[in-house]
């Protein structure tokens, strides 16, 4: 089972590179085409990302519930089977990081800027436009914005990346396989992953990658302009985005260089940090016995109504709520699947079945339903019982709403700062974490890929996020994941098989030595 994939490499003077030819060039051939698409013809193409959005909601919404229902209930299932104590690496391997670093790598790459930007906005506009005929504005409003705010932001998201993260990691360091997607389905077509096949699936992780990371990236400069004009008055508009995603890249660059112990670990553990120091002081400073009675009743709503909330969809009614926004987030999840499970796959080896699969899916969750509950649940308690006006900004500028919260409280000058720093810091660990996988699967799996291949896909990313702002904003870079993710949607499914006959042959092998 070695690497068979046709691999080049090369020194010229100082530059090295190795990359496989074909997902390479390829990879490149469709993302630049994209980008030099995309930008002379923006007034066209926003009304085909429109149409291109609601065509793939209306009518592959359905598969998106299945599939992300199906993920959730494998991963379940792996803790309690016969296969729960394999160990990532064998019997004698031991965890490269502790558990603490593990868990703040998880955190910054598998959710990044996206907490931020909908950790305030999300609930309120759930509060304000409810689904399933609730009445708006209301205590019921509010029990029903959280419940499907957690959805979008808990276990189904996290089976994804559960999923992908232990066929990569299972592939590469039980089986010896270089770490890239295709080698998730050895144990379905054998060698025929290192011809087209193989080529095809790369290709279209890659690509799933790049648009996913690219959309945080767009939604993050949206973010941090909006926070830049709070605090320094400097205009809204797409160029100073692109001018933000121009200069945040470079930061990524930087931190991508050191590698993932010396750059990523580090800017992550500084991250959880900085997003700890303010999460405390909203703790602190906000209605903190409303905040701790919140948590403990919302959650008990979310688990209570869990089957509904996983298999509801607007069948009788005929709405458009969950298109725009369950499955938009599925399709988000999937699309990220690829770039985090490789990334979680990589740092995870030393850990057992049972270990990776239930911290994946719990120590995140937990972090972020608390994250969630402080901030959405004193945006809540502000609009239903102080002074309001976070609903009426997240309807003017959904960007802007969460420096609209940290108004309410003191020091807003400095938190808003803060949030700002945050926002940049996930930004950046979600480019290099982003920018390593991609260089990872385009080198065929070398887990060590040459630095100016890291640099030439963090700036790839970083170009793809200024297209799809100039082509079409936010309804570009949710078309861009809705497109990429609904068919990565079939891969999953038959990664699910995949993982599992290659879990039965591996223990089989056991079993006969």
């Amino acid at each position: 089972m070695l690497n068979k994939c046709p691999i080049k490499e090369k020194t010229t003077g100082k530059f090295q590179y190795h990359i496989q030819p074909a997902t390479f060039w390829l990879s490149s051939a469709f993302i630049i085409g994209f980008v030099c698409i995309t930008i002379p013809l923006q007034s066209v193409l926003g009304d085909v990302f429109k149409t291109s959005f609601a065509w793939a909601m209306e009518y592959f919404g359905w598969f998106m519930v299945l599939t992300m229902n199906v993920v959730l209930f494998y991963c379940i299932y792996l803790i309690f089977s016969k296969f729960a104590n394999i160990k990532i690496g064998g019997p004698d391997a031991k965890p490269e990081f502790s558990n603490a670093a593990w868990v703040a790598m998880l955190f910054s790459a598998g959710l990044g800027i996206g907490l931020l930007y909908y950790g305030v906005g999300e609930p309120m506009y759930h509060f304000i436009s409810p689904p399933g005929g609730v009445e708006t504005g209301t205590p019921e409003a509010g029990r029903t914005a959280m419940m499907y705010t957690y959805l979008h932001w808990g276990f189904h998201g996290w089976g994804i990346y559960a999923l992908f993260g232990l066929s990569l990691a299972f592939a590469t360091f039980n089986r010896g396989l270089p770490l890239s997607i295709r080698t998730v389905f050895y144990p379905l077509i054998g060698d025929r992953i290192y011809g087209p096949i193989g080529h095809f699936v790369d290709i279209f992780a890659t690509a799933c990658t790049l648009f996913g990371v690219a959309t945080s990236l767009g939604l993050g400069c949206q973010q941090v302009n909006a926070g830049l004009n709070f605090l320094f008055g400097i205009p809204q508009n797409g160029t100073v985005q692109v001018i933000l995603i121009a200069i945040i890249t470079a930061f990524a660059c930087t931190s991508v260089v050191f590698g993932l112990d010396g750059g990523i670990k580090r800017v992550s553990i500084l991250n959880m940090w900085c997003a700890g120091l303010l999460f405390c002081f909203v703790l602190v400073l906000g209605p903190t016995l409303f905040i701790v009675n919140f948590f403990l009743d919302t959650t008990g709503d979310y688990f209570q109504n869990f089957l509904h909330l996983s298999l509801w969809s607007e069948t009788w009614s005929g709405g458009k709520w969950q298109n725009g926004w369950t499955v938009f987030y599925w399709a988000w999840w999937i699309a990220w699947g690829p770039f985090v499970g490789m990334f979680i796959g990589r740092i995870s080896y030393g850990r057992t079945v049972r270990e990776f699969v239930g911290g994946v899916l719990a120590v995140p969750v937990l972090i972020t339903f608390l994250w969630i509950s402080v901030f959405g649940g004193s945006a809540l308690w502000i609009e239903l019982f102080g002074n309001g006006g976070i609903a009426k900004a997240v309807q003017t500028d959904f960007s802007s709403a969460f420096f609209v919260f940290l108004q309410q409280f003191p020091l807003s000058g400095f938190t808003c700062f803060l949030s700002v720093i945050v926002i940049v810091i996930f930004f950046v660990t979600s480019s290099d974490s982003g920018s390593m996988v991609i260089d990872m699967i385009t080198a065929g799996g070398n887990l060590e890929p040459p630095v100016p291949q890291r640099i030439y896909w963090s700036w790839m990313e970083g170009a793809v996020a200024a297209a799809l702002l100039f082509g079409g904003g936010l309804v570009a870079l949710q078309t861009a994941i809705v497109l990429a993710g609904v068919p990565f949607g079939a891969v999953v499914l038959f990664m699910i098989w995949a993982l599992q006959k290659g879990l039965n042959d591996f223990t089989e092998e056991a079993t006969m030595k």
